[in-house]
């Protein structure tokens, strides 16, 4: 139940923490993005922030079940640290180069 809890605790401080740095080292722009530039009904068309939301949460959510018991599994209660981490540094950093990526066709990431 520690590692549990160190776990938890880690992601949330992870989240609040990491996020500010990610933005501060990275200063977003507030250009508009292609949806919105280049809209044309069929391949550019601006989502809801919830629908968006939702597909995020599903992508990063669906490969928890999966994994999760295999580390488990694997190395044991260390994974209750192990996971949160990973979550935080590849799912967090990944998740803000997202949103801050501009069009693949400049050939632009900024």
């Amino acid at each position: 139940m520690i590692t549990f809890s160190i776990g938890l605790a880690l992601l949330l401080v992870g989240a609040a923490v990491y996020g500010r740095i990610c933005e501060r080292v990275m200063a977003p722009s507030d250009r508009k993005t292609p949806a919105v530039a280049k809209y044309d009904g069929v391949d550019y068309v601006p989502m809801k922030k919830w629908k968006n939301s939702l597909i995020e949460l599903l992508n990063i959510a669906g490969t928890g079940p999966i994994l999760g018991p295999i580390q488990g599994i694997l190395f044991g209660p260390i994974a209750f640290l192990t996971i949160p981490v990973g979550c935080v540094i590849g799912g967090a950093f990944h998740d803000y180069m997202r949103t801050e990526q501009t069009d693949p066709c400049r050939k632009t990431l900024f």
